[in-house]
């Protein structure tokens, strides 16, 4: 059975040095440009520092590289390819078919989850056109991933587990192009999926006015763990690339000990100077998003803002105080009430009363009985803001001396070195055992713990500073040993045979051939002729036209309306429209913009959002 990967997101070198402190198997970061988080881009060398870190753990550093290209940016990114692989990273998630026709180095290629891959037919092509790793859509259900798995056993999948979702199936969102210019497949979204909107019917009657319509839940597929490994996955990720450092810590922090829970014990010994809470960190609210293939409540109208962890009620409200039974609350803590009203605690007194900032108008809007989240525990992130664990591999050391001659071995899983040291060494007047493991354990300034130590001829007195010197080479012969021949998951990449590989799985009946396609280079269109799709049509970034979909999405407004006449949810349903009845087909208003809707009802319940360029 393969490893599970526990993959953690990292905005910059800092933050991904402390995911692998906090557990992380892996980390995925920005390369400078064309990644699907422009923001959060990062210089080659910061990008190297951070692989070397992974590297001494047996952990591996992928650079997300998922953007389309133009023509123009096509020979940058074939050396910043290089660049990064001559930098020790490990993998590069990918969007662009173009970049397989370039010269690239022999590093192992991700299908980005940007790729839309969501079937047994793409994700066999993309095994076919080289691809070792394939990073699924986030709406699959575990019984889904489980067929892909059985399909094509060969090629690593990689799912998300948590963070935020986006509405729309990845990779085919034009949304943030088509009303911003910003193009979420250029790494630039601006995510307008959050802003407060308007729901029309085709009479013009406002049905739903200023919600967050297409505002999701935050994915949280903790419980879903065992069933996913089980169904054959390799990697479990972590979004958040755009994430703060207590978050990465926290979350990635959660989902290790949820692991080790499992039995899926990584090697390395890893220690928390805090309890892992992912309800502490940012969250608009948990949903495990079609995990079980079911349809639940996973939007939230109300906020896109985080809403933390539910603590109690209110109970009292004065002028300018208000009293929570519940958790305790303390002094600096964010508070929301209601999913709506959020504010500071100013100060906490003896009483327990909350005086808020602004506490007289705020006062006035709060009611006893409201539901109140903590979406920032102020003594939480002090702890956070301080070194928060300690990673350390395991050493089995074995000491052996003669008259002559000491010699120790030090094996870590994976790695055994051997050091001497020729001398003169007299007998002891008494036995030596004691000083010899004191000396040879201290590793406090190494990544090593001494898990066993053998000690072999402790009758001969070796004095302190050799035995310590003795330690000091073989640790340092030991990292020198185990970073020459750590093997990173290199593949020569040898251009397939495109027409041949389209003949066998019959790419023209599985790749897209309109804007979908996002192909925005004469590389990525060569290649898909090669494949016997000879006229896809321009990315939507180059020619957007009227009637163009926008996004497709399995989130549907009317089952979330209690309008849905296949799906209700029993409980926890959204507020449902007073109205009876509505004329279709309905129309989401965003600013000055009006986008038609057209639901799925046959198609897998995958609705379109289609952009209307006509004036009202």
């Amino acid at each position: 059975m393969q490893p599970i990967e526990l993959l953690a997101p990292a905005r910059d070198a800092e933050i991904g040095i402390e995911a692998f402190r906090h557990g992380a198997d892996a980390v995925y970061i920005g390369a400078p440009r064309f990644s699907a988080r422009a923001a959060a881009g990062n210089e080659v060398k910061d990008i190297a520092r951070l692989a070397d870190f992974g590297h001494q753990f047996g952990c591996r550093t992928m650079v997300a590289f998922n953007t389309i290209l133009r023509d123009d940016e096509l020979k940058a990114a074939e050396q910043l390819t290089w660049q990064l692989y001559d930098a020790g990273v490990d993998a590069l998630i990918v969007q662009d078919m173009g970049l397989l026709r370039l010269d690239l180095p022999p590093i192992a290629l991700h299908a980005s989850t940007q790729m839309d891959n969501r079937t047994v037919e793409k994700v066999r092509l993309l095994h076919r056109l080289g691809f070792t790793r394939a990073v699924l859509a986030r709406e699959l259900s575990v019984a889904e991933i489980r067929a892909i798995h059985e399909a094509v056993p060969d090629i690593e999948l990689e799912v998300f587990v948590h963070g935020a979702l986006c509405v729309c199936i990845s990779g085919q969102c034009y949304l943030s192009a088509a009303l911003t210019g910003r193009s979420a497949n250029r790494g630039e979204c601006a995510q307008p999926c959050r802003l407060p909107m308007d729901l029309v019917d085709a009479s013009g009657k406002t049905l739903v006015r200023q919600k967050h319509l297409l505002s999701l839940r935050d994915m949280n597929r903790s419980a879903y763990l065992q069933e996913l490994i089980d169904a054959g996955v390799t990697s479990l990720k972590v979004e958040g690339r755009l994430k703060d450092m207590s978050y990465v810590k926290n979350i990635v922090a959660y989902y290790r000990q949820q692991l080790d829970k499992l039995g899926v014990h990584g090697a390395d010994r890893i220690t928390y100077t805090f309890e892992p809470c992912p309800e502490k960190s940012f969250n608009r609210g948990f949903t495990s998003y079609f995990a079980d293939g079911k349809r639940e409540e996973m939007w939230n109208f109300d906020s896109p803002k985080s809403m933390g962890e539910p603590i109690g009620e209110i109970t009292e409200v004065g002028q300018n105080w208000l009293r929570v039974k519940g958790k305790a609350v303390h002094n600096g803590d964010g508070l929301v009430c209601d999913r709506t009203i959020g504010f500071r605690a100013n100060r906490v007194d003896e009483r327990g009363r909350i005086y808020p900032l602004n506490s007289n108008a705020l006062c006035a809007q709060l009611r006893k009985g409201m539901k109140v989240n903590r979406n920032l525990d102020f003594l939480f992130e002090q702890q956070l803001q301080k070194p928060s664990a300690e990673r350390r591999v395991p050493l089995t050391l074995c000491y052996t001396a003669t008259p002559t001659q000491l010699e120790l071995i030090l094996s870590r899983p994976g790695c055994t070195v051997v050091v001497r040291q020729e001398g003169t060494f007299e007998a002891a007047q008494r036995s030596q055992e004691e000083n010899v493991r004191k000396q040879l354990t201290k590793l406090g300034d190494t990544i090593y713990e001494a898990q066993e130590v053998e000690v072999q001829g402790a009758d001969l007195f070796v004095p302190s500073s050799v035995l310590s010197q003795l330690r000091r080479e073989g640790v340092q012969q030991l990292n020198t040993t185990w970073m020459e021949q750590y093997d990173r998951e290199r593949r020569s990449f040898v251009k397939p045979d495109y027409e041949a590989q389209s003949r066998r799985v019959d790419a023209s009946a599985i790749l897209p051939k309109d804007y979908k396609a996002n192909v925005l280079n004469s590389q990525a269109r060569a290649l898909y002729a090669q494949m016997g799709i000879a006229d896809v049509q321009r990315a939507f970034e180059a020619d957007a036209k009227q009637g163009d979909v926008v996004m497709q999405t399995r989130h549907c407004l009317k089952m979330a309306l209690g309008k849905c006449p296949k799906y209700s949810l029993k409980e926890g349903a959204a507020e449902r429209i007073s109205t009876p009845s509505w004329q279709e087909p309905l129309a989401l208003k965003i600013g000055n913009e009006k986008f038609l809707l057209k639901f799925g009802c046959k198609n897998a319940c995958i609705s379109e959002i289609i952009r209307i360029f006509a004036p009202e």
